[in-house]
């Protein structure tokens, strides 16, 4: 009988591409996976692992046998949740990932709608970048997430994390002073907005992460290579640098309620989607389910929409601005 602890350090083995990465991600130490990975082939009875270089790599067999663990550890999930149902009530620790900028609009709303219906349950937040939030599922260090992809930058194909739908919204140029000559017009094209500002620095997030990922991307469908001069995860920062003059960045409709007053503010056809992440099979798990329920309450989606009254959320929680930031003529 396969051993199913066995099979998911495969299956990270699988994704992470070393030993040494699948020892890290999960508190193990490498000679530990090494020894386990050397047990599970003895019950598989065929070689799952073979040298290439100083690397191991996965057999034909062992890669047979990944696909298998898949539907494996999402059978085992579906049956974790099935087991929750059957408990009364909804308690215990729930450990939520969220990104940066959901921090400080849905999240909060979220926790106050679980801790009205569901006191019982003890949720424990981590800020984390959507890139690695398949890593954590995984690995057991996240129950539930908060993610998000863009236009340029869709979501990579996972079947071991499944995801439903939390909202749409759009993204803005942000800049500061006098606004270089361009279309005003709402119809305007993505390189006909970017394009006056092609010589100009950029901020973008940080190397590696989506929201890098996405502004040198739309910058290059735009028709130039961004001259990146701040790298900054906190959108609040990108706007306050913007608003000085220190370049041009991308922000979400959602933090623009931080906005400086001397920011301009130009809608851009490019889109941000939310979307709450867990491991698959673990859907109907109680607290998950309550998760999801209170999430799309905080953020105004009704039925299986993706909708928002994003005017809404920003006055709950970050007050209304007696002033607003200059809009561009894109807005």
């Amino acid at each position: 009988m396969l051993d199913v602890r066995r099979l998911h350090l495969l299956r990270e083995l699988d994704r992470r591409g070393t030993i040494a990465a699948v020892a890290e991600a999960l508190t193990f130490t490498a000679s530990a996976v090494s020894q386990q990975l050397s047990v599970l082939e003895r019950e598989a009875g065929v070689p799952l692992l073979e040298r290439s270089g100083r690397r191991v790599v996965l057999t034909p067999a062992g890669r047979t046998l990944v696909s298998h663990a898949d539907a494996v550890l999402e059978r085992l999930e579906l049956a974790v949740s099935e087991l929750a149902g059957a408990r009364e009530g909804i308690g215990g620790p729930l450990r939520i990932g969220t990104f940066p900028s959901g921090g400080p609009a849905i999240v909060p709303a979220t926790l106050a709608e679980l801790a009205l219906r569901h006191p019982a349950l003890e949720p424990m937040v981590r800020e984390i970048d959507s890139a690695r939030v398949s890593d954590g599922l995984r690995a057991g260090e996240l129950d539930v997430a908060l993610v998000h992809d863009y236009d340029f930058v869709p979501a990579s194909p996972d079947t071991t994390v499944d995801q439903v739908p939390l909202l749409e919204e759009p993204m803005y140029l942000a800049t500061g002073g006098a606004r270089p000559a361009g279309p005003a017009a709402r119809g305007a094209t993505l390189g006909e907005l970017l394009g006056p500002w092609a010589t100009a620095p950029w901020i973008t997030a940080r190397d590696g992460t989506t929201g890098h990922a996405m502004a040198v991307r739309a910058c290059q469908a735009a028709g130039f290579q961004p001259r990146i001069r701040h790298q900054v995860n906190d959108f609040r920062t990108v706007l306050a640098l913007a608003a000085i003059g220190q370049g041009a960045g991308f922000v979400p409709e959602m933090a623009t309620a931080h906005a400086p007053e001397d920011v301009v503010l130009t809608r851009l056809p490019l889109f941000r989607r939310s979307k709450v992440a867990f491991r698959a099979g673990g859907g109907t798990h109680p607290a998950i389910a309550a998760f999801v329920a209170a999430a799309r309450t905080a953020v105004g989606a009704t039925g299986g929409a993706a909708q928002k009254d994003l005017a809404a959320l920003n006055t709950a929680f970050s007050g209304r601005r007696s002033r607003r930031p200059r809009r561009g003529p894109g807005r």
